[in-house]
């Protein structure tokens, strides 16, 4: 298979296929890398209108885009539709301030496909023929209430009578230096109409600075060497040329070039220090300043100009090709451009029926678009936070504020690679618990990805010296879920069958996860109770009060979570170190650790009868609790923060802990000298309760207390939504949780899609949406609590049905629920994550086109929050193949 062979030549280093690829953002404008302001004030300093005239120093963003993996030289596509005031070089969006849920995108695009060597990819742009509303999406929004929805592009009638263009990108890669594209252009409006389009190729700007880090280069250059022909020259990139074609019936494309330069002069007052800047071909295409580029032919950004007339109904194939100057290549756009795209569709439809067999043709458009969203989402990310927090020689001091401000005791970390993203524009940056779940699905792809992204987040140039893996750069210091060790030991058992499995990945990483743990244990357990919390532990706003401030009430807060996640952390980190015993008995001594670690915890968490634990007898699930110094009080609100502690559990198989001597000797010695717990924990007991047959239980819940969780989870009225598992119970939208401390009221209202309140969250809700990283969790656990319990063990699903199921079923069940969130409905046509819009139901340019949000309306399934979330909405991959594997 020609896929799976570049994968391994990629591996082997015996061809460099992953060098270029979609690592371009979507937004490096408003980030924190971008920010030299004195107050962090990001969505200000570096606007969107600012963004075409100035120069980027960490990044680089376009539309459409790829580049080469340091982003060097960058490629992407610009347009103009005659009527709009600025041209459309990269996405519009609103900032965080201006969105009526915070920062959203307001543009229409998707991505269609791609290879995990990136050797074919395919992407689409909808460009509204009439003018765009920059000035109503702002205004509108700015106005709209948190109640009132957001105000879109369609809600804008920019797509009436189907007036606008549909964009396509796709690349194929003959070599690995050797990058075919085709841009087409249709027009879908019943008018014959007029387009610009900008074939763009651009270096980074790495010379101005004046820095010396890896990087920081000489000026390099693209120069003309025929008319429709560039060769590109970089000091630490191979001699590249490019060259684009002409379209028959149609005026020869003009070469436009310029600078990759800050208009000092329009933004700064400050005499510009070359004539020809970044904004060039805006000024050129929309205002008719000619002398805006460089007459002479050459630069370090150009652009084939094309002004397309295209009746109704048709479209326009633009031909370029990017390549190494090397006798082995030959380039053109004859029979072997178009052989050669022909080969790389052909491959990616084999590649992906060989990695998913047996699905029908619905699902696999919904997998090859999760897959294609998680692999266009790969960006190169550059920031290094000492260089950042001093500034550059060659450019004016930051502020002083900034040395005591965000992330200034992060300045070990340097970051100049390609990472996975959450969303390469709303979140252009890690976040490294989303990052855990996108291997997940990555893993079924791309195995080598996946295991050199966990790899990564543990090296010494992202991990503290502390033990703290970085959080993401709005504040590196924060504190996530610790899943990043369930995600390696995932990957590790997903990439390989038994026998086969990279021993050494997962050595490495449990060597760099003890130190993570340590971190917790040392910094996150203040009394030493085995009782944890961690401000928002990534469930934002899910809690009556900030989790990450002190308490109005005074005294501390348990967080059930918190206590859940370390037990979570603590008992993936046993199965590891039993995994690595086999090969090493060395292991056995840590794995006996982590035992008794995890036996504290569960205990802590269970400790019901003294009245200190966080399982309440009254209710029959978790709490987090206020504990006060003679009193405690907890706080009844049915949230995923008392389901969390299903996650941590774990089976172990006889056949495997009769090889580890030591472990078990260890293990009988502490059951039998701590009696005491006997009741509070699920494990093992020498009389071999909670023993069933050659397996072994380990977990937080006693199978009582698993039940009535459960019940709650599978209750429609509570967690069960028809698409997936609520954040917070429904109960809590007739009876919501209230609070009155010194006269204010503090209250928890199950809200089912986005925030109505801008408390310790903003735009991020976790009081009722569908998430599908917790439930994808959930959907392992009950798996677990199957393997051990089996057919012994049925529930009500759902709650009061009478339909009685295994937990593998209802696990099965919750999956599909998730999964209809992206399948049309047979009346309809309408998927649930597109809400009410009609184009997604009825229009053939746009029925197959499906967005992974990063959360869901718990009611109607419709998308909330960023719309191309596809990391660890990508989940849906798994999903799938819980529903749709097939039976050969």
């Amino acid at each position: 298979m020609a896929e799976k062979l570049r994968l391994l030549e990629d591996k082997e280093r015996r061809k460099n296929w992953k060098r270029w690829g979609p690592y371009l953002s979507e937004r490096q404008w408003g980030t924190v890398r971008e920010d030299y302001s004195p107050d962090g004030s990001c969505w200000d300093y570096f606007s969107h209108d600012d963004s075409r005239s100035r120069a980027y120093r960490w990044g680089e963003d376009g539309l459409l885009g790829i580049c080469d993996r340091q982003c060097r030289l960058c490629f992407s596509v610009a347009l103009w539709n005659e009527k709009d005031p600025i041209l459309k070089e990269r996405l519009f969006g609103l900032t965080g301030p201006e969105g009526n849920h915070g920062e959203d995108v307001k543009e229409n695009y998707y991505y269609l496909d791609s290879t995990p060597t990136h050797s074919y990819m395919k992407a689409l742009y909808k460009y509204p023929q009439s003018e765009y509303p920059y000035s109503s999406l702002l205004d509108e929004n700015r106005h709209r209430s948190l109640e009132m929805p957001e105000f879109e592009l369609e809600d804008a009638g920019s797509f009436n009578g189907s007036k606008y263009w549909d964009v396509r990108a796709e690349y194929a890669k003959g070599e690995p230096q050797d990058i075919l594209c085709k841009i087409t252009v249709s027009n879908r409006g019943p008018d014959t109409a007029t387009v610009h389009v900008l074939p763009t190729l651009w270096y980074r700007n790495t010379w101005i600075w004046g820095c010396t880090h890896e990087g920081c280069t000489l000026k390099p250059s693209i120069v003309k060497t025929s008319d429709h022909q560039v060769t590109c020259k970089h000091e630490t990139l191979d001699t590249m040329i490019w060259e684009y074609d002409s379209v028959p019936g149609q005026p020869d494309p003009v070469m436009l070039f310029t600078e990759n330069e800050t208009n000092t002069e329009k933004l700064f007052n400050i005499l510009n220090y070359t004539p020809y800047y970044k904004d060039a071909f805006h000024r050129y295409v929309v205002s008719g300043e000619k002398e805006a580029v460089s007459p002479k032919p050459k630069g370090t950004k150009v652009a084939a100009y094309y002004v397309l007339t295209v009746p109704p109904g048709e479209s326009v194939i633009l031909k370029s090709r990017l390549y190494k100057s090397s006798p082995t290549i030959e380039a053109g756009f004859g029979e072997d451009f178009e052989k050669i795209f022909k080969e790389r569709i052909h491959d990616t439809e084999i590649f992906y029926k060989s990695k998913f067999p047996g699905f029908d043709k619905e699902h696999m458009n919904t997998l090859r678009q999760a897959c294609a969203g998680l692999l266009w989402s790969k960006q190169f990310y550059h920031y290094i936070v000492a260089d950042w927090l001093n500034g550059d020689a060659d450019q004016i001091p930051p502020p002083r504020s900034r040395l005591t401000g965000r992330n200034h005791e992060w300045k070990h970390l340097f970051n100049r690679d390609v990472v996975s993203m959450p969303d390469k524009w709303e979140y252009p940056w890690y976040a490294c618990w989303d990052l855990a779940f996108h291997m997940i699905p990555f893993c079924k792809i791309d195995p080598e990805f996946a295991k050199n992204q966990l790899l990564l987040f543990l090296r010494e140039w992202y991990m503290s010296p502390s033990g703290q893996i970085p959080a993401y750069e709005f504040a590196f210091d924060d504190v996530n879920p610790p899943v990043h060790a369930w995600s390696v030991y995932r990957v590790y058992k997903l990439t390989a069958p038994k026998g086969q499995r990279d021993q050494v990945f997962l050595a490495r990483c449990f060597q760099k996860l003890i130190l993570n743990f340590t971190w917790w244990v040392n910094r996150k357990d203040p009394n030493g109770k085995n009782v944890f919390s961690g401000g928002f532990l990534g469930l934002d706003n899910i809690g009556v009060f900030d989790r990450s401030k002190p308490l109005p009430t005074g005294g501390e807060l348990e967080q059930a979570d918190g206590t859940a996640w370390m037990a979570f952390f603590c008992v993936v980190m046993l199965d590891i170190a039993l995994e690595l015993s086999l090969y090493d008995t060395a292991y056995q001594d840590m794995a006996s650790k982590f035992f008794e670690h995890f036996i504290m915890i569960a205990d802590a968490m269970n400790a019901a009868g003294n009245g200190e634990g966080l399982w309440d007898e009254k209710d029959g699930f978790y709490y987090d609790v206020l504990r006060f110094e003679d009193s405690s009080q907890p706080l009844r609100i049915r949230s995923m923060v008392g389901l969390i502690p299903l996650y941590a559990c774990l089976v172990l198989d006889r056949e495997n802990t009769e090889k580890m001597p030591e472990f078990m000797k260890r293990t009988h010695w502490f059951i039998k000298n701590r009696k005491d717990l006997n009741n509070r924990i699920t494990f093992m007991s020498e009389d071999g309760s909670e023993s069933t047959g050659d397996r072994i239980l380990l977990a937080i819940p006693t199978k009582e207390q698993l039940l009535s969780v459960i019940k709650y989870l599978l209750d429609e009225d509570e967690f069960l939504s028809p698409y997936g598992i609520r954040s917070l119970s429904k109960v809590h939208k007739d009876h919501p949780f209230v609070m009155h401390v010194n006269g204010e009221e503090h209250r928890v209202d199950y809200v089912p899609g986005e925030s109505n309140t801008y408390l310790f969250g903003g735009n991020s809700n976790w009081r009722g949406p569908v998430w599908l990283c917790v439930n994808y969790l959930i959907i392992e656990s009950l798996e677990r609590y199957d393997y051990f319990y089996g057919e012994k063990l049925k529930v009500e699903c759902p709650t009061g049905s009478g339909n009685m199921l295994r937990l593998k079923d209802v696990a099965k069940e919750i999956s599909r629920r998730i999964v209809s969130l992206f399948e049309p409905d047979a009346s309809t046509g309408k998927r649930p994550c597109h809400g009410e819009n009609e184009e997604y139901a009825n229009d053939k340019f746009w029925k197959e086109l499906i967005l992974f949000y990063e959360y869901f309306h718990a009611e109607s399934g419709r998308g909330c929050g960023a719309s191309h979330q596809t990391g660890w909405t990508a989940l849906v991959v798994n999903c799938l193949e819980r529903i749709c594997k097939s039976p050969h």
